[in-house]
């Protein structure tokens, strides 16, 4: 049988060899994790400006729109108190003379008979112009659909999960009011308006609210 000639083992070297390997590892664990979050904080800030602009952008377009959508109902409002049994409605020039300066954008053509001493008989030929207010929620999509809102921390996410909700319910009554006007209801155009003032009020505070709070999402 032979003898084997075992050599003195250097364990010192091995085990440093295996200390500097395990280091080694964990910082490149580190850095890999460091990496991916420095770039999903940097998304995580990206997003959040495109959905600051959208909510801008949103903010302007549905003050603009609801301050003119909000005099259709006042307009009728003022016609119904002068309207009398056979559609006509009865009033003094001056009287319709403000009411032309009021709503020049729905008065067309106005043909007037004398009833009385002072008072005219008109036929009004009218037209109404609703304001489709076109809300986008592209940027708030994006960030769902990528999963970087879950990095937005839970009151935002709800704030915006809760402002988006509103979005789409005035979205939706201005589709009824569409519809309604496009099917000559003026009632139910007047009354649709009514729910949509409200609710576009609601948003409008919503949209203040998350701009001037949106940086506590980063």
């Amino acid at each position: 049988m032979g003898f084997f000639n075992i050599k003195n083992i250097n364990w010192k070297y091995i085990f440093g060899e295996i200390f500097l390997l395990f280091v080694g590892i964990n910082l490149a664990i580190w850095f890999n994790n460091w990496n991916t979050s420095k770039s999903m904080e940097k998304d995580k800030v990206v997003a959040l400006e495109k959905i600051e602009g959208e909510i801008k952008a949103n903010l302007d377009q549905l003050v603009k729109d609801h301050e003119v959508n909000q005099k259709i109902p006042s307009f009728f409002s003022d016609f119904d108190a002068l309207e009398a049994e056979d559609g006509r409605f009865i009033a003094s020039p001056e009287t319709m003379g403000k009411l032309r300066e009021k709503y020049p954008e729905y008065i067309r053509e106005v043909d007037s008979t004398e009833v009385s001493d002072g008072q005219y008989a008109y036929r009004i030929d009218s037209y109404i112009n609703l304001e489709i207010t076109d809300l986008s929620s592209i940027a708030w999509e994006i960030s769902k659909s990528t999963g970087i809102f879950h990095e937005f921390g839970y009151d935002c996410l709800y704030d915006l999960q809760s402002l988006y909700n509103t979005q789409d319910l005035v979205k939706n009554e201005l589709n009824k009011a569409t519809e309604a006007l496009r099917n000559t209801s003026m009632k139910d155009l007047v009354r649709t308006l009514g729910i949509l003032k409200q609710l576009e009020e609601q948003l409008e505070k919503q949209y203040r609210d998350m701009l001037q709070n949106i940086k506590d999402c980063r």
